[in-house]
């Protein structure tokens, strides 16, 4: 709800220019969105929402198209990677998690993250499906 009226009234305002508008997102927003992709795993549906979302700021930022009849169209998505010419939010977090393992990489021995990464459990899961807990479920009746 928030960002939705940040968005509207921000990106849509024909009083800021659209250089502006890009120097806002790229240092801002961006980095807010994505700020924990350099260590977990993005499924899927995860990587979709990131490409909307994405995509519907720049179609605020790069105002509608003129067509030759007149009638104006919103930029398709191939008009929109034209433009950025592939440096998208799914780029944007390939750098962020490399830039994430060079710096593990240079970090001491003795430093938390190194020795969580080193730490191995003693115990083994046991084979199988987990036991059932709490309340019995209602086909077990």
């Amino acid at each position: 709800m928030g960002h939705t009226i940040f968005t509207k009234k921000l990106f849509s305002s024909k009083s800021i220019s659209r250089n502006v508008k890009l120097q806002l997102f790229n240092p801002l927003i961006r980095p807010t969105v994505t700020h924990v992709s350099e260590t977990f795993v993005l499924k899927e549906n995860m990587t979709n929402k990131l490409m909307t979302f994405e995509r519907k700021i720049m179609r605020k930022i790069f105002d509608p198209t003129r067509t030759d009849d007149g009638y104006w169209r919103i930029k398709t998505n191939q008009e929109l990677n034209d433009i950025f010419k592939g440096q998208n939010v799914m780029g944007f977090i390939k750098k962020q998690r490399l830039n994430w393992i060079g710096h593990f990489e240079r970090m001491a021995e003795d430093n938390i993250v190194q020795k969580i990464n080193r730490w191995r459990s003693m115990s083994k899961r046991p084979i199988g499906r987990p036991k059932t807990r709490g309340k019995m479920t209602f086909w077990k009746i």
